[in-house]
């Protein structure tokens, strides 16, 4: 018994160690993981957010010139009829390039997910995405020479006497007919939806691929015709997925810049061409970073949006 006790005092030794010894591991590890990322983010976009909402808070800012007081100038100039056209435009060329992506992506991600041989699904999945692995300022510019007067689209559709037909339901819904593709709303909302209408097949494939069949058997037997399956079985269980893959593109569609410039003309100006031209043209740093604050606000808005409902449950069918 003697020669028991000094083993039985130092047990609590070892498990003091190793708690302490676990404690550190959990702050250690952490850290060590996500340092990398974590200073990639502070220093590439935390700080440099922080100094463009400095200086949007600067009237007049430009370079060279001694910078006035803090103030609201800036963003009041926002609210000056030409640049709300400017945002308007930008939401309007975002907002129809998601719904042009989800009304395309989804009988295309349902077809490669539910009809598709399986064998086939991740070939046909990787050729549909192919477009992504080039650069989209050289697909700009092959749209540019399908869409131009001379180009394959214009000179197909006049061959088949569908330019007319086309003008026609055009003035029905209220845009301008269409003389010349290029430099036109329809180029822009066209180069728009094929850039981006991967990432809505991507999200919504990968929705679909969870869909539980054994409800659209279990309704098809109960009775219910196809389009009744699809609207009230299949669509509330890919709402997570609609959901997300239209906070994508409509974020993405917000921020770019090459499609309108490109495909748009000078009559489509959007957000992101004003903030160009701003900060390396009119040299307005000032103005030009209260306009990138609320392109900022809106996306992070739309993400949280999207973490918001993204990732609810399906709803009960």
């Amino acid at each position: 018994m003697s020669a028991s006790t000094p083993t039985s005092e130092s047990a609590p030794q070892p498990r003091l160690k190793s708690r302490w010894y676990q404690g550190l591991t959990k702050l250690v590890e952490p850290t060590i993981l996500l340092g990398p990322a974590g200073a990639w983010l502070i220093l590439l976009l935390v700080i440099p957010t922080l100094l463009i909402l400095n200086i949007s808070f600067i009237p007049g800012l430009r370079p060279g010139v001694t910078p006035g007081a803090y103030g609201l100038g800036n963003y009041l100039q926002v609210f000056d009829p030409v640049y709300l056209r400017v945002i308007g435009r930008s939401l309007y060329f975002a907002l129809g390039a998601t719904i042009l992506c989800l009304l395309l992506g989804f009988p295309v991600a349902y077809w490669i997910a539910i009809l598709a041989p399986r064998r086939w699904q991740n070939i046909l999945l990787v050729a549909f995405i192919l477009p992504l692995w080039t650069s989209s300022l050289l697909r700009a510019y092959a749209w540019i020479t399908i869409l131009r007067p001379s180009g394959v689209l214009p000179s197909f559709l006049n061959s088949l006497g569908l330019t007319q037909l086309i003008n026609a339901l055009l003035g029905i819904i209220g845009m301008p007919e269409v003389q010349n593709w290029l430099n036109t709303t329809i180029a822009v909302l066209i180069g728009m939806s094929y850039s981006f209408l991967p990432y809505m097949v991507l999200i919504l494939y990968a929705s679909l691929e969870k869909l539980d069949r054994r409800l659209l058997e279990a309704a098809a037997d109960l009775g219910a015709n196809p389009r009744t399956v699809f609207w009230k079985v299949t669509v509330p269980q890919t709402l997570p997925g609609i959901a997300a893959g239209s906070l994508l593109v409509f974020i993405t569609s917000l921020g770019d810049f090459v499609v309108p410039e490109l495909l748009g003309g000078a009559s489509s100006m959007t957000v992101s061409r004003l903030i160009y031209n701003q900060f390396l043209k009119v040299r307005n740093w000032g103005f030009g970073s209260a306009l990138s604050m609320l392109l900022i606000l809106a996306v992070s808005i739309s993400i949280a949006l999207l973490l918001k409902y993204g990732d609810r449950q399906s709803p009960e069918v």
